[in-house]
């Protein structure tokens, strides 16, 4: 393993990180501060990106942020259900027992987010794989409680934006004041990312040369998650050659034998 290699504590590339590991770039800043308005004004967010940009990332950072004694997060994520499917799970995570029919099961959201003393957030990750009956579900859910009892999250590729383009999501379109469109990191931006997770796993940040970090960004078009899987393929074929830095010969060779899809 190539931890032990580098004097690494833990490994830098992992797909789901601890949260003080994620790096607060110029695109999560922005998206914060977007996010941090829909908390106090809005009803409906909207974050839509390709698949490894670090939407879940941002998730996880803003509910890490988010203020406890004001706001009662529920996060779904397993959207390929259908309609009733999906609000049984919210009544579910909402402590209930989900009742028989769509407008018991509709009442039974509606009564328990009234009875919560603390604004219900609904976030919906993966939402492009959404039933499109749940979003007309949850656009009568919202513009049947008073403000601020319930706030949604609606988290997706960019399919998503597709689907809420349908004549049928008119009016949950014109709800959704806060889009956030989280964008690939720049070569400038991929540099501080790699450093950024070896410093978190222990390692020098020196580690991979700044030639290196360009090449990596260029092969990747600066995707979080390819950038983890390139990064992390370069560490195991330095380690194999007894190499102790990652410079740009390592990642062309590397790459000689790494297609991304």
């Amino acid at each position: 393993m190539f931890l032990k290699h580098f004097s690494l504590n833990d490994h830098p590339f992992i797909e789901n990180p601890p949260v003080d590991w994620l790096l607060r770039d110029p695109r999560i800043q922005e998206a914060m501060a977007r996010l941090s308005f829909f908390l106090q004004q809005a009803d409906i967010a909207l974050i839509i990106g390709q698949t490894g940009v670090g939407k879940s990332s941002l998730i996880k950072i803003l509910l890490n942020e988010i203020p406890q004694n004001q706001f009662h997060p529920l996060y779904f994520h397993l959207t390929p259900l259908n309609a009733n499917a999906f609000l049984r799970m919210i009544v579910f995570q909402l402590g209930e027992k989900p009742k028989m029919g769509k407008d018991r099961l509709l009442l039974q959201i509606l009564d328990k987010i009234q009875q919560n003393e603390k604004t219900s957030l609904f976030i919906i990750d993966e939402a492009h794989l959404i039933d499109p009956q749940v979003l007309t579900d949850l656009r009568v859910l919202i513009s049947s409680l008073a403000k601020p009892s319930l706030k949604i999250l609606l988290c997706g590729q960019e399919g998503l934006s597709i689907i809420l383009k349908r004549s049928a999501h008119t009016d949950l379109v014109h709800r959704i004041t806060v889009k956030v469109f989280l964008k690939t990191l720049s070569k400038d931006q991929t540099a501080p990312y790699i450093d950024n997770r070896i410093h978190r796993a222990g390692g020098n940040q020196k580690l991979f040369d700044p030639e290196a970090k360009a090449l990596i960004h260029d092969y990747t078009g600066g995707l979080p998650r390819q950038i983890n899987n390139v990064a992390s393929a370069c560490l195991i074929h330095a380690a194999s050659l007894n190499q102790k830095r990652i410079t740009e010969s390592i990642v062309t060779q590397t790459m000689s034998e790494f297609h991304l899809p």
